[in-house]
């Protein structure tokens, strides 16, 4: 409890979620999104994917081959031509914002400087690839973060349409694994306030019946 104004008791939020295991998951995760293979256009094989601290961001560093196909006609048979291809990777830093209803986050995405081979660093660079690759990446983290973060699942129903977010960021939480941290607040009557009361009162209960019965 911070303080109360104007008829209602002003909480303290504070939400923290670990995010190790989808730094454990991330080659998988951005394979499922982004692997393709067009006989007559894109193909694309994620080959590692990492998600590393830099607080207050993080930093994601996503190792790919790609290669581009087009499909010409000669002497009236179809042939599937490659264009460009090679491997890169694409350093990409992220850092959390709340959207201006402060209750959902935001990935803020920042491209560093993409290693390619040959004319496939300018494709990435300038080209509608990368930036398709760079908003999927950005996507894919966000859905999975946001998994995690969801008032809805985390709070009691007495606070979750009165929360706000106000700030969310990344820490390290040692040795390598991410956490991510939201403060905020909860303003609430005194009707809801022993509302929310008895509500966490019947989590702690439930939750230590469950203990004993697993032991």
């Amino acid at each position: 409890m911070v303080t109360k104004d104007q008829g209602q008791t002003i909480l303290k939020l504070e939400l923290v979620a670990d995010l190790a295991e989808l730094q454990q998951n991330m080659t998988a995760l951005l394979s499922s999104q982004l692997d393709k293979e067009d006989h007559c256009g894109d193909r694309i094989t994620i080959e590692k994917a990492t998600l590393t601290p830099a607080d207050p961001a993080s930093l994601a560093a996503v190792y790919l081959h790609y290669e581009r196909w087009a499909c010409v006609k000669a002497f009236g048979k179809k042939e599937a031509k490659r264009l460009v291809g090679g491997n890169a990777m694409i350093p990409l830093k992220l850092t959390p914002a709340v959207e201006a209803d402060n209750t959902e986050l935001r990935l803020v995405p920042e491209v560093g400087t993409i290693q390619a081979d040959g004319s496939l660093g300018d494709l990435m660079r300038s080209g509608p690839v990368g930036e398709m690759i760079r908003d999927k990446i950005r996507a894919a983290i966000l859905s999975a973060m946001q998994k995690g973060t969801n008032l809805s699942a985390t709070l009691p129903p007495a606070a979750q349409e009165h929360a706000a977010i106000e700030k969310a960021e990344f820490k390290d939480a040692g040795a390598g694994r991410l956490k991510i941290v939201l403060d905020g607040e909860v303003r609430l009557t005194q009707e809801e306030l022993q509302m929310l009361s008895k509500q966490v009162k019947d989590r702690l209960a439930t939750a230590k019946s469950q203990l004993s019965r697993s032991q």
